[in-house]
């Protein structure tokens, strides 16, 4: 049996559907397990041992005419006994169309469902903390047979010598082992996914008083005038504790890095799912316009941990469309004030320094 798997766009939503390869291969170890993923997501989930081969779809390129039509032939030729379509958009149920596999699986939507054998709609209650993000992919499996798990925990995985590397790097630039290193995610994906910086910089005002901890920031190199910014809005104290220079200048480089962190601050997005990936404590701060429930994955209220403007002013939310709150995201994030994140935060960061000072990552 010959499987694909399509999960187009986002790193995170990438990592995350990653965890359908693991039950599959579990279930139907002879099968030949295929990812069609945008090439810039890889490094995500490269070496991961449940799949067999990457589709990469390049933007640039695929998503013209003559570029769209040859990778309508690529997914033809390879002959798929089954497509599950976790994208689910018209390019990718075009993807489906032309495959001509038996079994073509998908969420169910009124404008794509005739290109789909089985269509799912999405589960309404859960039955463990992995959210709903995790839990309505592994549903789609149902399309192919009962009896799988309702979650999995997405993984990254490193290699020994990138694990080394960063370890080296780390050391060489003074970090010290024996005392706290948090890997602050400062900015999110775009502007109405940041938490403002000068509320950022009490958030890590507060995180140095209270740990004295070693602070990392995640930025790209075309990102430094603004993390530049926020540190210049930090106090000075603050701004000792931060190692401004060490960042990933790749994703795998990132990932590295964050595996020798006890935790990861800062805005929900890619960055969080890898951190949790690699099994490392997050706190996020959720954008007002995304629905928590979908992303707070794996949540336990101790080791991770979420807030959203809902936890405290829910009716600010009544009868307005996502659109419309992301619009008003400038706004909506002046009501998500630090001094209302402060005793989840204090709580959240006793439970990682408790627990940094009995673990040495290797």
């Amino acid at each position: 049996m010959k499987i694909l798997v399509i999960q187009q766009k986002m790193i995170g939503d990438v990592l995350t559907s990653s965890i359908l390869f693991e039950a599959l291969r579990k279930k139907y170890p002879q099968a030949e397990l295929h990812y069609l993923i945008y090439k810039h997501t890889l490094p995500v989930v490269e070496n991961n041992p449940y799949v067999d081969k990457f589709l990469l779809f390049d933007p640039e390129k695929d998503n013209r005419v003559k570029g769209f039509v040859g990778f309508l032939k690529k997914i033809r030729y390879n002959e798929y006994d089954v497509v599950i379509d976790v994208y689910s958009k018209i390019n990718t149920a075009l993807f489906n169309i032309f495959s001509g596999a038996q079994t073509k699986i998908s969420y169910h939507k009124w404008y794509t469902k005739k290109a789909y054998t089985q269509t799912f709609k999405p589960k309404q209650d859960l039955e463990t903390n992995a959210g709903y993000a995790i839990e309505n992919r592994m549903y789609l499996l149902n399309g192919l047979s009962k009896g799988f798990p309702p979650e999995i925990k997405p993984k990254i995985y490193l290699t020994k010598e990138e694990k080394n590397t960063a370890r080296k790097r780390l050391e060489n630039e003074g970090i010290s082992f024996e005392k706290p290193l948090i890997m602050c995610g400062i900015l999110g994906s775009s502007d109405s996914k940041t938490y403002p910086l000068p509320y950022m910089a009490q958030v890590l005002d507060f995180i140095v008083e209270k740990t004295d901890a070693q602070l990392l920031f995640n930025y790209i190199p075309k990102q430094e005038k603004e993390a530049r910014k926020l540190l210049d809005l930090c106090n000075p104290k603050t701004r000792e504790h931060v190692y401004f220079d060490i960042f990933g200048k790749s994703l795998r480089e990132f990932m590295a890095i964050t595996h020798f962190c006890d935790a990861l601050i800062g805005n929900e997005g890619g960055a969080v799912n890898m951190a949790k990936a690699l099994d490392i404590p997050t706190f996020s701060i959720f954008s007002p316009q995304i629905k928590k429930e979908n992303w707070s994955i794996y949540e336990d209220g101790k080791k991770n941990v979420s807030v959203h403007l809902r936890d405290f002013h829910p009716a600010e939310f009544e009868d307005l469309e996502k659109k419309e709150i992301a619009k008003k995201a400038a706004t909506f994030y002046e009501l998500l004030k630090p001094n209302l994140i402060f005793a989840k935060l204090e709580t959240f960061l006793k439970e990682i320094t408790s627990a940094s000072s009995v673990e040495i990552k290797q």
